[in-house]
């Protein structure tokens, strides 16, 4: 008698919630290096407003400090920024894969674009909120209905996150090309506004992970059937 081929295992849920706690916990370090961020631009502003105004002897040696300061946490900020990165698209295609399991007919591209569409330039602009957005539908009670909670919180984070980046780059720039007092005076505003940016940015990004994750939660909690792994 011919054996008849098992069929091949489909996809399983599997938790996000440890991930989704790792991936706040690490924007919180982000915010962090924003705030340790903006004290040094407020330190390294306050010594150029001493030399533009000329009122008080200016040590160079706190200039030095400030300046060192402003590289220090630039640092502590990009490796803050690479392991939350890392950690969030984890995530991110965990809760893919998810959306697999509960209204697979709701996911317009396959589980590895959740990876891969965020190294792809200007396109990582776009496609990892399309995905974002089916895996929201796919969260919902009933994923073929017309309305998709926190598509607004969605849409709120994506639009800050790409305003910060933008303005980030814009602000590094300035301060790098910045020449004189009054240069490197003003260069500091756009440091701390871009800091203030990327802070609302991390607090919008929370909210999505968690609300995200609570929805896949609850709903694999209330669904019967539902291949876990």
């Amino acid at each position: 008698m011919p054996m008849t081929p098992m069929p091949a295992p489909g996809p399983v849920l599997r938790s996000p919630v440890g991930l989704s706690h790792a991936v706040t916990v690490l924007l919180g370090l982000v915010m962090l290096a924003d705030v340790l961020n903006m004290a040094a631009a407020f330190f390294m502003r306050s010594q150029m407003d001493r030399i533009t105004s000329g009122v008080g002897d200016v040590d160079l040696t706190d200039v030095d400090r400030a300046d060192s300061a402003v590289a220090g946490t630039s640092v502590f900020y990009l490796l803050a920024l690479l392991a939350t990165a890392t950690v969030f698209i984890i995530w991110f295609h965990r809760v893919r894969k998810n959306a697999e399991v509960f209204a697979p007919e709701t996911q317009r591209r396959s589980a590895g674009w959740a990876i891969g569409a965020w190294f792809i330039p200007f396109a990582n602009l776009w496609i990892p909120r399309g995905i974002a957005l089916d895996v929201l539908r796919a969260g919902e009670p009933d994923p073929y209905g017309g309305t998709v909670r926190h598509q607004g919180l969605l849409n709120a984070w994506w639009g800050v996150w790409i305003a910060s980046n933008v303005f980030d780059r814009l602000a590094t720039r300035r301060y790098d090309d910045a020449e004189s007092p009054q240069a490197v005076h003003d260069a500091t505003g756009w440091l701390i506004t871009g800091s203030l940016l990327d802070i609302v940015a991390a607090v919008l990004a929370v909210l999505f992970v968690r609300r995200l994750t609570a929805a896949q939660n609850a709903k694999a909690l209330a669904g019967p059937g539902l291949p876990v792994g």
